[in-house]
Formats: structure tokens, sequence, C-alpha cells
């Protein structure tokens, strides 16, 4: 099971428009690891969260009532309990992902193809390599939630790119999944979101991420040196 954060650190407040948040808890992290609330027709939609002091302010100064904290990877449970059990809501998870109910302390609600006002997009559903994601988009606000195979963090974009694929899907990316989305900002689960553009930055993310796989390769391996 993840390791459980004391949540005892300040946020820092990212990716902030009308209609949601996002924080990191631990910016020092390489990981970099984002989390983000979204309301959507009076219901607020909490995204992979890590917990933090003051993150329920964040949340009260959104409008409606946090209606659930939601799992998008298979491996990012994070603090989706511990958040969901302090506004009484359930943890919602997609109906077709496994290995998930088992590792959140808080009741458990399935979905499907909507999740509210939400559409959900299947990006990787545990092929090779093992892999299991959904997205969620709210088409009317313009929102689309990322949570691993894209993102902005250090380790994950090549030099000239806004947004970038993991490096463990760069030389096979989902395109699929993202066809036919044209949101305005990205939002993802590690780093800050593309406020503008998103619809472009994700068509260029997709068609560099072959091209840009060795330059990022190559960046990752000198960080990693003294």
């Amino acid at each position: 099971m993840p390791m459980k954060q004391s949540g005892a650190t300040d946020p820092t407040v990212i990716d902030e428009f009308d209609g949601g948040v996002g924080w990191i808890a631990y910016p020092d992290e390489r990981m970099e690891r984002a989390s983000h609330a979204l309301s959507v027709d009076g219901e607020i939609w909490v995204f992979d969260p890590v917990d933090a002091r003051g993150v329920d302010d964040l949340l009260a100064d959104l409008e409606g009532e946090v209606a659930g904290t939601v799992v998008c990877l298979d491996r990012h449970t994070r603090d989706a309990d511990t958040i969901a059990a302090r506004h009484d809501v359930p943890v919602y998870v997609p109906d077709w992902m496994t290995d998930v109910a088992s590792e959140v302390d808080a009741p458990v609600e399935r979905f499907g193809r909507r999740l509210g006002g939400l559409r959900a997009v299947t990006v990787k559903d545990g092929s090779i390599p093992p892999w299991q994601e959904v997205a969620l988009y709210d088409e009317p606000g313009g929102t689309l939630y990322v949570a691993e195979t894209l993102g902005t963090s250090s380790y994950m974009v090549a030099r000239g790119e806004r947004l970038g694929v993991h490096p463990m899907l760069r030389l096979a990316p989902p395109r699929r999944p993202f066809s036919g989305l044209d949101p305005d900002r990205v939002l993802v689960g590690h780093g800050r979101g593309v406020l503008g553009g998103g619809g472009d930055a994700v068509r260029a993310a997709l068609a560099s991420s072959r091209s840009k796989a060795p330059s990022l390769y190559l960046q990752a391996l000198r960080s990693m040196l003294p």
C-alpha cells in the first residue's frame, strides 16, 4: 500500500481558474505530485489528491459541495481515502480498474463513461506496460485532467515542450483516447497544468513524443549524474 503522507505542510497552489484549483503538497519532491479539484454542475470532484494543511480551505472556495475523490490511475490512491473520509463522501474508481479498492480505507463507488458532469476517457486499460488510467473531461468548461500519461514535471518534458508524454510511453504514446478532444486547459497529475491552448499542447506532445524521446532520456541520465 502506498505510504500515506502526514499532510502537515501548506500546499503550493497552482492552476487557479474559475471553477478549479490545483496544489502541490510537497513542492520539493522530484515527482511534483499535483492534486486538483474541479467544480462541475455544483459538484466538487477531487482528483488524485495528496493531503496538506489548507486543502479544505481551497475546496471551500469552489462552488458546491465535495461529491467525492477520484482515483484516476491505479497507483494514484495517494490520500484519496483520507480526504473522502473527512468530507463523508466515497472514493470513486472506474468500473474496469482493478487492484484499487483494497488500497483505500473508505467506501468505494464505481463509475463508467460518466462521472457527474464529467466524461470519462479510458487512456490505458492494463495492457503492456501494466497501466490503468482514466482521463476526465469537462467539455463545456474546457478542462481535461490527465493523471500520468501527460505531464509537465521536469522528468516528463523535453526542451521546447509545454506538455510531455511519460517517459515509459514515449515510443508508443496512446493517441486514440485524445483524438477529438480540444480542451482549453489541461491539468496533470505531475506538475503545473497548461491553462491555455490545451488542445494544441496535447496534439504537440503526442506528435513529438517519439522524436524527442532520445533527448528526454539523455536529459534524465544527466540529472542522475553527480
